[in-house]
């Protein structure tokens, strides 16, 4: 018995011997694919698309920076809080988190994201534009370093001063242009004042600026902008955000843009809050003939409706979002699922 064992054990011995020496034992390189890796055809065809008559897709975007309160740089723990991260569709980005610098001593000091926005803007054809509520309420910092008191300054002067100070941090820091949140609440810069300003950073930028390219775009909620405003702007941008009610319609967003019809379709922007209703891209939205949903049967949310929706006087100049970076993380948990659903709804592919 003993040496039946020993043979049996021997020859198994032999047969795994064998295997062994016939299989490869060189560790083969696992090929893993990294992210946002494209050829330079893919940027070309981008570029193309962003300068083709096609809806804008706009967005107000601050991820990339601490929370509201916070100092300091933040170190990105996801692609969520990147600017490269960001669809590569979209059009313009507001950069609600402040400019990013290079620069170690700059308070707006954040690498990674002044690294991110010159690779978007150069391959992607992606514009960046510096938001700012506009309201003479408030101490500015100029270009030479000096402090300005706009409380102390509510006159043309402090309009001409404040309006430099804005075009001066786009022309400094390479970017694309201005987004002039007009939300007065009674501040003094409303009404014939903020079209004063209007007219002087139009000299600038926008359609009569001395660089045309640099964009001059205005965004309000309730208080319209001046329609003397309107042949220097480029975009007026409507927080049609879902606030005081609970679903959003085409019959809705049709009023906003009666109230400012003054200013062609073209030059409209409708924009949903995602910031609130990010886990399905809005609120419920009803189109105009009545249809409430989607082309899969289910329910429309209004990111969606406001890229299928135009005015009756002809087609809008796009649609977007604030804070749509957290439409990241929406329920699909597919990155940004309703901004890039939205995008290709509004401008179909060509196949």
């Amino acid at each position: 018995m003993k040496n039946i064992f020993n043979t049996t054990f021997l020859s198994a011995l032999c047969v795994v011997m064998g295997l062994m020496t016939g299989c490869d034992t060189e560790i083969e390189k696992l090929e893993i694919q990294k992210l946002k890796t494209y050829d330079e055809q893919y940027f070309a065809n981008l570029r193309t698309y962003k300068k083709s008559d096609h809806q804008i897709a706009f967005g107000w975007f601050a991820a990339y920076a601490p929370i509201e309160g916070v100092g300091g740089y933040k170190d990105p723990a996801s692609w969520g809080e990147r600017i490269k991260g960001i669809p590569d569709s979209l059009d313009i980005c507001s950069l609600w988190g402040g400019i990013p610098s290079n620069d170690p001593n700059s308070h707006l000091y954040a690498p990674v994201a002044y690294a991110d926005l010159q690779y978007v803007r150069e391959n992607l054809g992606t514009r960046f534009v510096v938001p700012t509520i506009v309201r003479m309420n408030k101490v500015i910092t100029l270009k030479d370093g000096r402090e300005y008191d706009l409380r102390e300054n509510q006159n043309e002067e402090g309009i001409k001063v404040y309006a430099q100070q804005l075009v001066d941090d786009v022309l400094d820091y390479n970017l694309d242009g201005v987004d002039l949140d007009y939300e007065p609440e009674g501040d003094w810069l409303q009404g014939a004042n903020f079209t004063k300003m209007v007219e002087y950073i139009g000299q600038f930028f926008g359609p009569k600026g001395m660089y045309p390219d640099k964009l001059l775009i205005v965004d309000f909620y309730s208080q319209y902008p001046p329609a003397e405003t309107e042949p220097y702007v480029d975009y007026f941008i409507r927080q049609a955000y879902t606030q005081g009610f609970a679903e959003h319609s085409a019959a809705r967003l049709q009023t906003y843009y009666n109230n400012i019809s003054w200013a062609p379709p073209g030059k409209f922007i409708v924009t949903e809050n995602l910031g609130s209703f990010y886990e399905n891209g809005g609120s419920p939205f009803i189109e105009a003939n009545g249809n409430r949903l989607t082309t899969d049967g289910t329910q429309m949310y209004s990111l969606e409706g406001m890229a299928r929706w135009n005015p009756t006087q002809g087609k809008k100049a796009g649609f977007g979002a604030f804070y749509f970076d957290r439409d990241y993380y929406n329920v699909r948990g597919i990155p940004y699922y309703n901004m890039r659903r939205s995008i290709q709804i509004a401008n179909p592919a060509v196949h």
